[in-house]
């Protein structure tokens, strides 16, 4: 009897924890949506990879089922998935305000829980400034013929090899452009393979988060901590041998946590140098991978494209000067290709924000404290803005001027935490497409595969055969 008692009370409270689960108490109308399975929610599902460029089909689904706004749970946490580009709009405009950035805890793990994306207030403002004084126009400008050198030398390299996968070149060849400016890492005489710790980091960011010897998120988590104790060495190393001037943003670090009144630590230190290193090794090596690849099935846009930069050479008064900034600011058509690429690539297709308040918005009532994923990728291929969505189009923009995101391009996110790197991913893409056209052709060995979900997105073995013009 007891037996059958303890039986019916344990039966009774799965029964009221799965209710408790399902039907989320709100103060009025949550968005339609299914909660899933306890803690487990729709994860799985959501990670599943998807070898195109349109919508995830995990997104896709629950948009034609519950509309542009609906509710879901990821990793233990519920979540407001957003496809709307008003209210995604609004999220951005009232950061900081009615929301804030937040991300799931095994996504803090990853990137460092004092990450400036996790950061908030005067201390993301503190650090946003940090990078502005290495990546601002100005020195934007006194960078750009490191960009162009770095560019060429890796371009005339790979000339030389039978084919070249292009995602893994262009990621090394961005890491060594960014690696100098930032720590000045010289990949031909270190005797780190950083860009090994930073694959397996990769490899693990869209993996399903256990913990355990052998899965993607235990690699990733290693090549994590091997590339925070290379940071840490150098770090301990620049404290015992300064430098008589600032010759990267790691001497500016440096600096600044040794200034008396510094509000930056180490730890917060450490977190940066390794999302910008990030940064720099995955989204614009993806973009610049999608590019070609666009040229190659695109040819009117290559025409197009090589009239431009051939015309920049012949106003020179000698063609062998390199690329000036006038010359990189009128390169139009080169805007509206980078434009359409990024459209399309959607480097960062979902952004996540916490509520501060209990939010009302077209009828829906979301309690404090939820998440919501900003999906910018649903915006980008809305059919009611861009006609023929996933047609790569670079005419699309003719005469249309953008700076900063709007309501339906957000490509660089959007509001206060608009990405501070946006300008120098432009000026990367732009100067490898100049060098590209105007010295190289090229034909595709292997055409390879996209493989995303709906966190990152991956072109896996993309090989091309580069040939110089006049060999």
């Amino acid at each position: 009897m007891l037996s059958l008692g303890i039986y019916i009370i344990g039966s009774l409270l799965v029964i009221a924890i799965i209710n408790y689960w399902m039907n989320p108490k709100s103060n009025g109308k949550l968005p339609p949506g299914s909660m899933g399975w306890p803690l487990l929610g729709e994860t799985i599902p959501f990670f599943a990879p998807n070898a195109s460029l349109d919508i995830s089909p995990f997104v896709k689904d629950r948009m034609k089922r519950y509309g542009p706004i609906f509710r879901t749970s990821l990793v233990g946490h519920p979540i407001i998935v957003s496809t709307d580009p008003d209210f995604n709009y609004f999220i951005f405009q009232q950061e900081g305000k009615l929301f804030q950035s937040w991300y799931p805890h095994t996504f803090a793990e990853i990137m460092g829980r004092q990450n400036v994306g996790s950061l908030h207030g005067f201390m993301y403002k503190y650090l946003k400034n940090m990078v502005l004084n290495t990546f601002g126009p100005e020195s934007l400008r006194k960078m750009l013929p490191e960009v162009e050198k770095t560019t060429n030398n890796n371009l005339k390299r790979w000339s030389k090899q039978k084919s070249v996968e292009m995602k893994e070149a262009t990621a090394k060849m961005i890491f060594d452009i960014t690696g100098k400016i930032l720590i000045s890492y010289d990949s031909d005489n270190s005797t780190e393979n950083v860009c090994e710790n930073f694959v397996a980091f990769i490899k693990g960011l869209i993996s399903f988060p256990i913990y355990f010897p052998g899965t993607a998120y235990y690699k990733c988590l290693q090549g994590r901590k091997k590339i925070l104790k290379m940071l840490k060495r150098m770090l301990e190393e620049r404290k015992l041998q300064p430098r008589k001037e600032q010759s990267d943003f790691f001497d500016y670090v440096l600096e600044e946590l040794q200034s008396k009144d510094t509000i930056l630590t180490e730890a917060i230190a450490l977190d940066l140098m390794f999302v910008l290193l990030f940064v720099s090794f995955e989204t614009t090596s993806w973009a610049i991978t999608l590019a070609i690849k666009f040229l190659h099935e695109h040819p009117q846009a290559l025409k197009e494209l090589k009239e431009e930069h051939e015309a920049i050479i012949r106003r020179r008064e000698n063609a062998s000067y390199g690329l000036t900034w006038q010359e990189y600011k009128s390169m139009k058509f080169t805007f509206q290709f980078i434009k359409e690429t990024v459209r399309l690539a959607n480097i960062a297709p979902a952004l996540f924000r916490k509520t501060l308040k209990e939010i009302n918005f077209k009828g829906y009532t979301i309690p404090a404290g939820w998440a919501i994923m900003v999906y910018s990728q649903a915006v980008h291929l809305n059919p009611a803005k861009y006609e023929d969505p996933l047609q790569f189009n670079p005419w699309r923009w003719e005469g249309i001027e953008l700076n900063g995101a709007t309501r339906n391009f957000m490509a660089f996110g959007g509001g206060i935490r608009y990405c501070i790197g946006a300008n120098f991913a432009k000026v990367q893409m732009a100067v490898f497409l100049h060098c590209f056209v105007t010295k190289y052709k090229w034909e595709t060995v292997k055409g390879g595969d996209i493989v995303r979900s709906p966190g990152l997105q991956f072109p896996n073995g993309y090989h091309i055969k580069i040939y110089e013009k006049y060999d």
